[in-house]
């Protein structure tokens, strides 16, 4: 029994059903009644874990997901994520997320991880790490790959949210789980290529709008391709490492300050 993981899903089905948001699940069944199981899922919007976690209790499970440090630091939402038992992401420590996320598998749990580590601006499967695929045969756990569509119009990234009542249609797919086979390298491009076409089975039945932000160029749609994405996402790497550049170096510091110096 979890009884705060419970209250928290109770709330925010409360918020979807406020929302209008209306869910279609396929594949709920290939969430496995007990064992651990790295849950893999793309990255459209910010609030794509809310909506990963409800196949998952078709079994009654629950998952641990990987999210940032800084969420784990806020006042509001980090006691709620310790308590949910998430799993903090440092990303100057990331060795030490990593092995806490292999021994929650190891010990039965089931762990959410997005392998595209970062928003996809494209809406298209970007290139994963092959964390996911490590922590698998680490443990010795299947892979759930989870595919979900229309997420990105209730929040995404450089564009504002939409989170009153939309009545946004949103659908998850499940895929059969994966069983992890070395090398890592290979069973993380099993993964992409399965989650690619879990994504076309979710966008098959879904109606898009030409032209709209969240529908990809190759759909009608007026988001960036893929490649130009990762040109969006190189430049803003620059930019900030550019930044904490500036902020480390003492003399870029003393001469965006009049008042420093003698």
């Amino acid at each position: 029994m979890e009884p705060v993981y419970r209250t928290i899903i109770g709330l925010a089905r409360t918020v979807f059903f406020v929302q209008g948001l209306k869910f279609t699940v396929t594949g709920a069944e290939n969430f496995p009644a007990t064992g651990g199981g790295v849950v893999a899922i793309n990255h459209t919007g910010y609030l794509d874990f809310t909506y990963a976690g409800l196949p998952a209790r078709t079994p009654k499970r629950y998952i641990r997901f990987m999210a940032k440090k800084e969420v784990f630091d806020n006042k509001i939402s980090g006691p709620i994520m310790r308590a949910l038992k998430h799993i903090p992401v440092d990303r100057g420590a990331g060795a030490d997320s990593y092995r806490a996320a292999v021994r929650y598998l190891s010990r039965g749990e089931l762990v959410g991880v997005y392998p595209e580590a970062t928003i996809s601006r494209s809406f298209e499967i970007k290139d994963f790490k092959s964390g996911a695929a490590r922590m698998a045969l680490e443990a010795q756990v299947p892979i759930i790959p989870v595919a979900i569509w229309g997420a990105q119009r209730v929040w995404t990234k450089g564009h504002p949210k939409r989170l009153g009542r939309t009545n946004t249609p949103i659908h998850i797919v499940v895929g059969a789980p994966i069983q992890p086979y070395e090398p890592a390298a290979e069973l993380t491009a099993e993964l992409r290529a399965t989650m690619q076409r879990l994504l076309l089975d979710a966008q098959r039945d879904y109606r898009h709008e030409e032209g709209a932000y969240w529908v990809p160029s190759r759909l009608g749609g007026s988001a960036p391709t893929l490649e130009q994405a990762n040109e969006l996402d190189a430049a803003e790497v620059a930019e900030r490492a550019a930044k904490r550049a500036a902020l480390s170096d003492p003399d870029q510091r003393d001469s965006r300050n009049p008042d420093a110096g003698g």
